[in-house]
Formats: C-alpha cells, structure tokens, sequence
C-alpha cells in the first residue's frame, strides 16, 4: 500500500506531479534557485491540468474507482464528454432540479464495499447514508430513496434479509422512504454477493446555491469530525494484515447537522461535501480546482483519533486519503468561522468539529499542507488505490 508520505517538504511533489516529463515540459534543470524552481514547478502543474483529460489505459483499472486522478479523468473524459449538459457539468454531488415552483435534488449512489458487514455498519446502511448525505450536501432535505439489488447465485437469504433490515432501520433514521427499485441476479462467480444502487430525491426548501466554484479567499474550511474512521475499519475488518483497534465506521445520515449549519448561517456557507472515496485530501481538491483558489490546511488542526492514526501510520497511508461515511467538509465564510464551529459541536454528529484551513488566492488550483514539522507539501490526488471497496 503506498500513500503521500506525511511531512514532506513543499519540493517533494507528489510523483503524480513528477511524471511524466517531456521536451515540452520539463522539470527544472538542477541548480535552478530554489524560488524560480519552485515557480516552474507550479507552472508545470498548471499547463498541466489545463490539458484535456484522456484515458490512456485500454481497460479499466481500480484506480479507476479510487476517487482520485483515474478517477476524474475517466468522468470527464469518457463521461462527461457523452452527456455533457448544464446540470450535469458542474459534478457537484447531486443535480438540482426545478418542477413547478418546487426545486429538488437528485442523486444516486453504487455501494460494492467488501466486506459486506463490517464494525459499525454494513452495506446496507451505508446505502442509504451515502445517498441521503449527496442530498445533504445540495441542501437538501431527503425525502424518498430508489433501491436496486444485483445479487450473485448463491448469495445467503439470510445474509439478503440483514441487509435489508439494515436499510429499513437507517431509512426510519433519515426520515426517508424506499419507493421503489429493483432486483437482478448474476450467474456465480459474476459478482461479489451483493451490490447495491440508490437513488435520492430531496426537496430544497433554503435559498443557499451550495457549490465547490463558490469558495472566496479567506473563506474558513471546516471538517464537520474526526476522518479516516469509516476507511480504517474496513481496512481492518478485511483482516489482512494483522491489526486489531477499536474502530467503527462513522457512517451516519448527516442532513440534520447540515441543517443547523445552514440555518444558522444564512448565505455564510459557500460548498459542502462529504469525505468518501479519496478523502479529505479529493475534496480540498476539489474546491481549489473549482474554484481557482488555493485552499492551506494545517496538519495539526486535523481532527484524527489516536487509534486512525496508528493504523495509517502502520500501513504507510495519509488520513488525508482516507475515506469518511459520516463527515463532511464546508467551506464557510471566513468571519463566521468561529460560530460554524460552535454549530456543528452543538450537533452529537459534530463533537469533533474543527477549522483546518483556509482558501486564499495563490497558487490557484493547489492544496498546501503545513506540516507538523514547519515545512509544507502540496497535496495533490491520488493516482492510486490505497483502500479499494470502500463503500
């Protein structure tokens, strides 16, 4: 397993951002002065993501699914490219509709985590939490969920009953309804025993035009509780490696907390999104590509609990990276900050709420790391898959 090495200085990019260089591109010649070297580099890094995504690969890869680079570029260059439209374009979380005088938001969400069942939770509630949390992140009040089942020959009834209970009991949690959906089975050995698909109607009832394009230097970024939590217990529930802790998922339904934040920063709050696959690290990425900002986070403020970070420590990957079920990240209007804070951690779902950055204007599109250690890195996605089947 490999992941960015934590600490690291501001000149040991990534080797994403190292390769491949080319006669049209190359890295700074050695003996270059460390500022202008710094420059080109960033430079490098701009010219290159001005470039148009292209999939070099023949056939689909992991990584794919990562929720890093691969995975970006297989969505902008394969689909995005097929159905692009002025809804869909943004690739926020969800769509946002307008029927009649009412507006909606609509989602859907695939759940292939392996194992099945896992401390804290199972795919079945899982299914539901990640879509009823994409409604959440729009603004939206969830309100009815479409469930789809491809299940293997073979799979256990009872195995298919759990989850199903799981689902009834998180839907009763969330305050939402399964209306519909539907049923496949695959010949064995085609599939893992279960998959899941659900789709999320919500209804928006607040003005706010949440976006990851709307973040403004000194905008305050916020995560909403510890990270890393959902990603370590899958990993150690696998059993592969060895490692026992004291850690459960934190999957959980967060559109009251998202709630109270809005509702007591009217118009303050400029994106919200939920930290699954690729982490803290992808989202942070995300706003400052978006947006065209930079976004400074700062290693010590990151909320992470001794036992997550122990076990990322053991394997070699950053927490940064690691996926979250049941926390988010809001980008909040830098003078509000303080009372975002206070909002969340008056929420049992926000204990551990905590400011960890900040957006500013330069370098745009970059994400910087103040580490422990008083150097700073870039932190850039992924290109691999540290975690795969996540969620």
């Amino acid at each position: 397993m490999t992941g960015t090495p934590r600490g690291a200085l501001h000149e040991d990019l990534p080797d994403p951002v190292r390769a491949p260089a080319s006669d049209e591109d190359p890295l700074p010649a050695p003996g270059t002065p460390h500022r202008d070297r710094e420059q080109q580099v960033l430079d490098r890094i701009a010219r290159a993501r001005r470039r148009k995504p292209v999939v070099r690969e023949e056939r689909i890869t992991l990584a794919h699914g990562a929720g890093g680079k691969a995975t970006q570029t297989l969505i902008q260059a394969v689909f995005l490219e097929a159905f692009r439209n002025p809804l869909l374009a943004p690739l926020e979380d969800g769509a946002t509709l307008r029927t009649g005088d009412a507006r909606v938001a609509f989602t859907t969400d695939s759940f292939v985590v392996s194992p099945l069942f896992f401390p804290g939770g199972d795919i079945g509630d899982l299914a539901v939490n990640g879509t009823v949390n994409d409604l959440a992140m729009c603004g939206a009040r969830p309100a009815y969920l479409a469930a789809g089942f491809i299940l293997e020959e073979g799979f256990p009834v009872a195995d298919l009953r759990r989850i199903a209970a799981s689902m009834a009991a998180a839907a009763t949690v969330a305050g939402v309804e399964i209306v519909t959906g539907d049923t496949k089975v695959v010949q064995r050995g085609k599939a893992d025993g279960c998959y899941v698909t659900t789709t999320g109607v919500g209804l928006l009832e607040r003005p706010a035009e949440l976006s990851v394009a709307h973040a403004r230097p000194g905008d305050a970024v916020i995560v909403s509780g510890p990270i890393g939590e959902h990603g370590a217990a899958i990993m150690l529930a696998r059993g592969e490696f060895g490692i026992e802790a004291p850690i459960v998922s934190d999957t959980a339904p967060l559109h009251g907390i998202v709630a109270a934040l809005l509702d007591a920063l009217p118009g303050r709050v400029r994106a919200l999104r939920d930290a699954t696959r690729g982490g803290v690290a992808t989202i942070l990425n995300e706003v400052a590509s978006a947006s065209g900002v930079s976004v400074v986070a700062e290693e010590e403020a990151l909320p992470v609990r001794p036992e997550v970070t122990g076990v990322c420590e053991l394997l070699g990957i950053d927490p940064l990276y690691v996926a979250c079920e049941g926390r988010f990240v809001a980008v909040v209007d830098g003078g509000h900050a303080e009372r975002a804070v206070e909002v969340l951690r008056g929420h049992p779902l926000g204990a551990g709420a905590a400011v960890i950055g900040t957006v500013r204007d330069d370098p745009p599109g970059l994400v910087l790391l103040r580490t422990a250690f008083g150097g700073t890195r870039i932190v850039d996605l992924l290109v691999g898959d540290p975690l795969p089947r996540i969620c």
